[in-house]
């Protein structure tokens, strides 16, 4: 039986990836060991990691006032390394506040400045990004944090935001990296952990303006600054070899399919078929008002937790994994990133309507 893991992540990988690292993996290149066992410094692992980046410069597009940096802690370790690399003292950082993961990037920015909630959609249970005209920005503020993509809500920014001439926009893009075109020029930086559409778990992907990473205090160790993963091309320390060998292997699979905009989409007309099916259902309820959705995580109730625990429970049964929702609001989550195939969305679809005319 073929199986489709809806998780939010760590989420399924591409088919073509896991076959391909299967065969390699105890022999990489033909030198008879795995990638895991090579020399970072050696010359295999070196053109891994320079494919890594170009391939990325190839998918967004990003010029040389960029760099790209892998660095080990995930997404949440950027909450942190964000405010100390780019919060001077005495200054101000606005923050969006649109669910779960931009508040715990709130609360670590507050451990070293000031922070300015310039939006926040917590009043109406995080079901919408926070409108932008009722934002009220700093006046010289150190930068814009948003989180482009809300898992746990699942709600979507699909417009940026202006932000003031001079502010660079951050943006914690955890869930939704590389899965439509973007322009790289309007923000200061992009992040986000790696296992939902780039790879493994435990890297987080960090493109940067180089000019940013000038602003460092001396007083911030070097593990912890962005100038350390720039000037040592992110191996300062061993690099998480595998993790970034996976990633290359997802972007050649990329630009295999087509880059970012044929995998946009795709990613549109799985989640419209998903979200045609909740809007003309009176079983299922989507909680996200419709200009917020996000076409990465695709959050549903159904008319009581009992049907929703059956729910899941059945759909795994028949092959469609992963599709509990986060423990803080229940219902069920299918997580649709760019691995996931249209076969996997019709076979939930398919699922969907028949559980629906047996429990309706």
């Amino acid at each position: 039986m073929e199986v489709y893991n809806f998780s939010a992540g760590p989420a399924m990988l591409p088919k073509e990836v896991m076959e391909n690292a299967k065969e390699e993996f105890c022999d990489f290149m033909g030198t008879g060991c795995g990638v895991m066992e090579l020399s970072h410094r050696g010359p295999q692992f070196m053109e891994v990691l320079a494919t890594a980046k170009q391939n990325t410069r190839d998918l967004m597009n990003i010029s040389d006032d960029y760099e790209i940096c892998f660095i080990q802690g995930g997404a949440s370790m950027q909450f942190a390394m964000i405010p100390m690399n780019l919060l001077p003292a005495g200054g101000i950082a606005d923050y969006a506040d649109s669910g779960t993961w931009s508040a715990k990037a709130i609360q670590e920015a507050e451990r070293f400045g000031k922070v300015n909630i310039i939006g926040s959609s917590k009043s109406t249970n995080y079901d919408r990004i926070p409108l932008v005209r009722h934002w009220k920005p700093s006046e010289n503020a150190a930068y814009l944090h948003i989180t482009s993509n809300n898992t746990i809500a699942g709600t979507q920014y699909h417009t940026f935001p202006p932000v003031p001439a001079g502010v660079p926009m951050i943006a914690d893009m955890s869930s939704d990296f590389m899965s439509r075109v973007i322009d790289v020029n309007d923000f200061g930086m992009l992040y986000g952990g790696a296992q939902k559409n780039l790879g493994p778990s435990g890297m987080a992907l960090v493109i940067i303006r180089k000019d940013l990473a000038e602003r460092t205090p001396d007083t911030v160790p070097a593990m912890l600054r962005y100038k350390t993963y720039i000037s040592k091309d992110s191996m300062f320390n061993t690099p998480p070899t595998f993790a970034i060998y996976m990633y290359k292997q997802v972007t050649e699979w990329m630009k295999n399919k087509g880059g970012l905009a044929v995998i946009e989409e795709i990613n549109n007309t799985k989640s419209e078929a998903i979200y045609e099916l909740l809007d003309r259902s009176g079983f299922y309820r989507s909680p996200v008002e419709p200009g917020s959705r996000s076409k990465m995580n695709v959050v549903f109730r159904l008319p009581s937790e009992e049907l929703e625990a059956k729910f899941i429970k059945e759909a795994a049964q028949n092959g469609m994994s992963g599709l509990k929702g986060h423990r803080s609001v229940g219902g069920v989550r299918a997580s649709i990133y760019n691995a996931m195939p249209l076969a996997g969305v019709e076979a939930l679809i398919d699922f969907m309507i028949e559980f629906e005319k047996k429990n309706g």
